[in-house]
C-alpha cells in the first residue's frame, strides 16, 4: 500500500514538472507582456513582473482590434462551412454506405498528408482567376480545406453509433433522408458537431500559411498577420507584441476550456463497439 502510494507521488510530481516545463513559455509570454521597456535588458530577467506596465494592452486595444475581429470572422465562417459540408458526408458515409466508400475515406485521410503550403500556392492560382485575393470569403473557403477532411472523418466514426433502428423508425413515420438528418442524426451528434467546430475555429484561428499567401496587404487580414506586421514595425516594443499574443491566445483558450467535456466523447466515438 505504502509502496503504491509512493509511486503515485512520484508519478503525479513527475506529471506536475513535465505540466509546469510545456506552460512556462506561456507564463514568460505573459510576464513580458506586463513589463516595462527599460526592463527586458535586465541580467538576469524578472521572473515577476515587479513594475509592470499596462502600456502593450494598450497598444493592443489601439492597433489590433481590427485583426481580431477580422479573425472572428474567419474562425466562425470557417465554422459553419466546415459543418455544412462535412456533416452530411459523414452521415451518408456511415449509413446510406454510397459506392467507392472506402476509397473516399483513403482520399479523405490522403489530403491531410499534403502541406499546407502547396495548398496555398494552388488556392493563390486559382483565387488570381477568380478574383478572391485579399478577401475574407476566399480565405474561410481556404482555411475550411485543413478542416472539412478531419470533419468528415469524425462525423462518420460517431454516426457509424447511432442505431439503426432509430433511424428506421423515423423513416417509418415517413420520414425522408434529409428529415431524419435533420431531426434525428444531427441533435444527436452534438458532441461530434461540438468537436469538429472546435478544431476548425482552432485552424483558422492559428492559420498563417493561407493568410499570408492569399490575403497579405489585404483591407481585411487576421491577427495572425497583424502579429507578423507589429513584429516588422515595433521590433523593440516587445511588451506589446507580447501583449498582443496573450490577446489573442484567449478566444482560443476560452473556447477549447468550453468545448473540452465534449471533445473526449466527439473524437473517440465509433472507436468501441458493443
Amino acid at each position: 500500500m505504502n509502496r503504491n502510494r509512493g509511486r503515485t507521488r512520484v508519478r503525479t510530481a513527475i506529471g506536475v514538472l513535465l505540466t509546469a516545463i510545456m506552460l512556462f513559455p506561456v507564463y514568460w509570454m505573459f510576464n513580458v507582456s506586463l513589463t516595462r521597456d527599460q526592463d527586458m535588458r535586465k541580467s538576469p530577467p524578472d521572473l515577476l513582473p515587479l513594475h509592470g506596465t499596462l502600456s502593450g494592452y494598450r497598444a493592443v486595444l489601439d492597433e489590433q482590434l481590427p485583426y481580431l475581429g477580422t479573425s472572428f470572422v474567419i474562425g466562425l465562417g470557417t465554422v459553419v462551412l466546415t459543418v455544412a459540408l462535412s456533416a452530411p458526408a459523414g452521415y451518408a458515409l456511415a449509413k446510406l454506405r454510397p459506392r467507392g466508400g472506402g476509397i473516399l475515406n483513403f482520399v479523405l485521410l490522403a489530403a491531410q498528408m499534403i502541406p499546407g503550403i502547396i495548398m496555398a500556392m494552388g488556392f493563390y492560382a486559382i483565387y488570381l482567376q477568380l478574383g478572391l485575393l485579399q478577401s475574407v470569403p476566399g480565405l474561410i473557403v481556404a482555411d475550411s480545406t485543413l478542416a472539412v477532411p478531419f470533419a468528415v472523418l469524425v462525423f462518420t466514426a460517431f454516426m457509424s453509433g447511432i442505431p439503426g433502428e432509430l433511424l428506421q423508425a423515423a423513416t417509418t413515420d415517413g420520414a425522408g433522408a434529409l428529415r431524419t438528418f435533420w431531426s434525428i442524426v444531427l441533435p444527436i451528434s452534438r458532441n461530434a458537431v461540438v468537436t469538429v467546430s472546435l478544431f476548425a475555429f482552432l485552424w483558422s484561428w492559428s492559420d498563417f500559411v493561407f493568410a499570408s499567401t492569399l490575403v497579405n496587404g489585404g483591407a481585411h487580414e487576421p491577427i495572425t498577420l497583424g502579429i507578423y506586421h507589429y513584429i516588422g514595425n515595433n521590433n523593440q516594443q516587445w511588451n506589446a507584441i507580447m501583449a498582443t499574443a496573450v490577446v489573442a491566445s484567449l478566444p482560443a483558450a476560452a473556447v477549447l476550456v468550453l468545448a473540452q467535456r465534449y471533445v473526449a466523447v466527439g473524437v473517440t466515438a465509433g472507436a468501441v463497439k458493443d
